[in-house]
């Protein structure tokens, strides 16, 4: 015999509907940050020095931002900047290094 269909409760609609508006949030989110990783990279590719330091900065601030909502985990945004930091040291120092040899 066939069940009957279950009746679907106001408040499991209306987590739906939230946890659609929060992933749209968030998808916002991660890519403002990975917009602004990105920008820091190519400035550090291309020598930038003022470029970088300003734009590290701002990518600095979304992935707190991102991590203060929740939307990623504040030790994965540590860890990000933390490896943002230290690619812009090697991108930075590589050809100074390899010229003075």
């Amino acid at each position: 015999m066939a069940k009957k269909k279950q009746t679907r409760h106001k408040s499991a609609l209306k987590a739906h509907r939230q946890s659609l508006r929060h992933a749209v949030l968030n998808l916002r989110t991660k890519k403002n940050v990975r917009v602004a990783v990105r920008a820091v990279v190519d400035a550090a590719k291309a020598k930038d020095v003022v470029k970088v330091a300003e734009l590290t900065g701002k990518a600095a601030a979304a992935l707190d931002k991102a991590a203060q909502r929740g939307t990623i985990h504040w030790k994965a945004a540590a860890r990000k900047k933390s490896r943002l930091a230290a690619q812009v040291r090697r991108i930075s120092a590589a050809p100074v290094a390899a010229g003075a040899k």
